[in-house]
C-alpha cells in the first residue's frame, strides 16, 4: 500500500509459472515455492527504494492452462488496485504469456501505469535462472518515473534484457533465454548498464480515467492455410456451430489459393454474419490485400485485413471486440483501428 514517502509502490501479481519453482535438494523435482518468502530466494529485492506488495493466486496455473477467465481477474485485480500502486509487475509462465500482455493490453483502457508481465526460462532456485535479472529490472522498471509521472504507461512484457509491448510480441524460443520478439515493432527499453529507454516507441500518456473491461468473446476458430488443404477440412472450420470469427492465416502479404471453392465457403461465412481477420503465418511483415490477384478477392468479399498484427494480438483483439456485443460493422471497423498500438496503420 501507498505510504507517505515519494517512493514508488509496485504490486507484484503471482500467477504461477517456471519462475516461481524450486528444485528439491532430495528428489531434484520442481515444486512452487511459497511466494511469501520471495525475498528470501531474491535478497537484492530488499535493496530496492521501492515498496513491494505481493498477490498470488490460491492455485498457480501452470499458462498452458491459461484462459479469458483468468485474464479477467488479472484486470479485476489490477482495477481494485490501480490508485494504490505505481506500478505493476505480473509473474507468469512464458508459453502464453503474450496473449496474456495481448488480452489485457485491450481490457485495460486509458492505462497510464506500467504493467509488465516477465517470467524465466528456468526457475529462481537454479543457480544459472534468469528469473532473477528479469524480475529485478521489471520491477525497477515499474517502479520509475521521470518528473513524477511513471515512464512506462503500457501493458508489457520484459525479458532477456529488452522491454516488449506486449501486444507486438510471441514466444519464439522454447530453450534460449532470449524467449521473446517483436518483429514489427522496436523494443521499448533495453537493460544494460544502464536502462535505455525508446521514448519515441512508447505510449503516450493520456488524461481520461482508466477504463477495464472484463467481457471476452471466445467463439473464435483458427484456419491455418497450407498447400492442398482439403474442402472437408476447411468447410468443418467455417461451418463450427456458434462461432462469431475465423482467423484465417494465409501466405505472404495475405495470400490465399483463388480456387472457387475456397472463396465460396469464405462468401457463406460472411453471409451468415461471421468476421473473417486475415493475418500473415509470416513471423515479419504484414498483410496488404490486394498487393497481388490471390488476395484481392479477399478484400472484395469483405475479409478484414489484419495489417501487421501478431497471432496473438488478433485472437485477443476479437475476443475484446466480440465481448463488447458491437455490430459486425463496428467490430471491422475497430479492427482496422490502431488501439492499443498492436498495428501499425
Amino acid at each position: 500500500m501507498k505510504s507517505n514517502s515519494k517512493r514508488s509502490t509496485v504490486l507484484l501479481i503471482y500467477t504461477g509459472g517456471t519462475i516461481g519453482m524450486m528444485q528439491d535438494v532430495v528428489s531434484g523435482e520442481l515444486r512452487p515455492f511459497d511466494f511469501k518468502t520471495l525475498t528470501q530466494q531474491i535478497p537484492e529485492l530488499k535493496k530496492f527504494d521501492i515498496e513491494l506488495s505481493s498477490i498470488a493466486f490460491a492455485k498457480p496455473i501452470d499458462s498452458s492452462n491459461m484462459h479469458p477467465i483468468v485474464w479477467i481477474e488479472l484486470a479485476k485485480i489490477i482495477k481494485d488496485n490501480y490508485s494504490k500502486y505505481d506500478g505493476f509487475v505480473i509473474l507468469h509462465g512464458s508459453d502464453t504469456m503474450s496473449f496474456t500482455a495481448s488480452a489485457l493490453s485491450f481490457m485495460l483502457e486509458n492505462l497510464n501505469k506500467p504493467v509488465i508481465l516477465t517470467g524465466s526460462q528456468l526457475p529462481i532456485g537454479i543457480i544459472r535462472t534468469d528469473g532473477k535479472e528479469n524480475l529485478i529490472t521489471a520491477i525497477e522498471i515499474a517502479g520509475s518515473k521521470l518528473k513524477g509521472k511513471p515512464l512506462v504507461n503500457e501493458v508489457s512484457i520484459y525479458f532477456e534484457y529488452k522491454l516488449l509491448r506486449g501486444n507486438r510480441t510471441f514466444k519464439y524460443n522454447s530453450s534460449h533465454f532470449d524467449a521473446f520478439k517483436s518483429p514489427n515493432y522496436p523494443a521499448l527499453a533495453e537493460a544494460g548498464v544502464n536502462i535505455q529507454y525508446n521514448k519515441s516507441a512508447l505510449l503516450k500518456p493520456g488524461t481520461k480515467a482508466l477504463k477495464v473491461h472484463t467481457h471476452m468473446d471466445n467463439d473464435i476458430a483458427v484456419l491455418k492455410l497450407f498447400p492442398g488443404i482439403s474442402k472437408k477440412i476447411t468447410s468443418a472450420i467455417i461451418n463450427t456451430p456458434g462461432i462469431k470469427a475465423i482467423i484465417l492465416e494465409t501466405f505472404g502479404a495475405g495470400n490465399t489459393t483463388t480456387q472457387e471453392w475456397f472463396a465460396a465457403e469464405l462468401k457463406k461465412a460472411i453471409a451468415k454474419g461471421i468476421i473473417i481477420l486475415n493475418i500473415t503465418q509470416c513471423l515479419e511483415g504484414r498483410v496488404i490485400q490486394g498487393m497481388y490477384e490471390t488476395s484481392s478477392h479477399l478484400k472484395k468479399m469483405g475479409v478484414v485485413g489484419g495489417a501487421d498484427m501478431t497471432f496473438e494480438s488478433a485472437i485477443t483483439k476479437l475476443m475484446f471486440l466480440l465481448g463488447q456485443k458491437l455490430s459486425s460493422t463496428q467490430i471491422k471497423k475497430q479492427l482496422l483501428a490502431n488501439l492499443r498500438g498492436e498495428l501499425t496503420l
